[in-house]
């Protein structure tokens, strides 16, 4: 029997994972909103849909497996408002349910370590947005729930390096502020692998092994490219969107261990140094 994918919100990071599940013959239905990008998940084998708008009943009939990609807003999540029935009908059906939240779920620590049993405390609007999802998508009975909770994402298309060249970037300073971050390829590696290993009301936290400040990944990046370190400003005087500034309200270290414990996942990129090697070494080879 095929494997049917249905993917809600296809985006950056669920492009990467359709790309193992194609290569395995599986079949993809992803949805977005506007008919561009629905010709580019076209060329690149998935199967696109125009959501909402599209009726989704006969993608939800043949869907094994789901994975919601779709953020919520201060309203709820898109998906459950209107399609919440439909799925809780149908929760046997599907092998796998994945969702995708963030670590912004867990709020500041001062820098200190946070892993899947920390409290939730999330100290903006999206991190409290996220954990009201989350919880939305718990309640539903028998669903094959697995949350994997990001951390910043980089890869092909969304690094430093741009910025660094154009003369844009800058290294923001506040200190004792550390990031957690991951390369969408492990993302899609630690997806594949649960897809493989379900464990129905799983959480993941999937970043690499190596928190580190955001100025040192603009530095190492402009070292890279044998380019001058971009000028230090500081967070308190810096111009900064309201935005980019509610980032740096928070400061943690995020553990992996459990997805490498309980996934065998090994990461192709450990670190940001790892990561943004092989992001150049593609960029000059394409």
């Amino acid at each position: 029997m095929t494997k049917t994918l249905l993917s809600f919100g296809h985006g950056y990071t669920a492009r990467a994972l359709s790309r193992i599940l194609l290569q395995q013959d599986w079949r993809v239905i992803g949805t977005t909103r506007n008919e561009d990008k629905a010709a580019q998940l076209m060329a690149d084998g998935i199967e696109p849909r125009i959501w909402p708008g599209a009726d989704m009943q006969p993608a939800l009939d043949g869907a094994t497996h789901l994975l919601i990609s779709a953020g919520p807003s201060e309203v709820g999540d898109p998906v459950l408002a209107l399609l919440e029935s439909e799925i809780a009908a149908r929760a046997e059906q599907f092998e796998w349910v994945g969702y995708l939240s963030t670590t912004g779920v867990y709020g500041d620590h001062n820098g200190g370590w946070v892993d899947e049993t920390t409290p939730l405390t999330p100290a903006t609007k999206r991190g409290i947005a996220r954990v009201n999802a989350e919880a939305a998508w718990q309640s539903i009975p028998n669903l094959p729930l697995h949350i994997f909770r990001l951390a910043g994402i980089y890869g092909p298309g969304r690094g430093p390096f741009a910025k660094v060249r154009n003369g844009t970037a800058r290294r923001i300073i506040k200190e004792g502020q550390v990031f957690s971050r991951t390369h969408v390829a492990d993302i899609a590696r630690v997806l594949s692998a649960s897809i493989k290993r379900p464990n129905a009301g799983a959480i993941y936290n999937v970043c690499d092994n190596d928190p580190a400040p955001p100025e040192d990944v603009i530095a190492y990046a402009a070292s890279l490219l044998d380019l001058p370190v971009p000028e230090a400003v500081d967070f308190e005087t810096a111009e900064m969107s309201e935005m980019a500034r509610s980032f740096y309200a928070e400061s943690k270290k995020v553990s992996n261990e459990r997805l490498k414990n309980e996934l065998g996942v090994e990461l192709l990129y450990p670190d940001f140094k790892s990561g943004l090697k092989a992001l150049l070494a593609q960029e000059i080879g394409s």
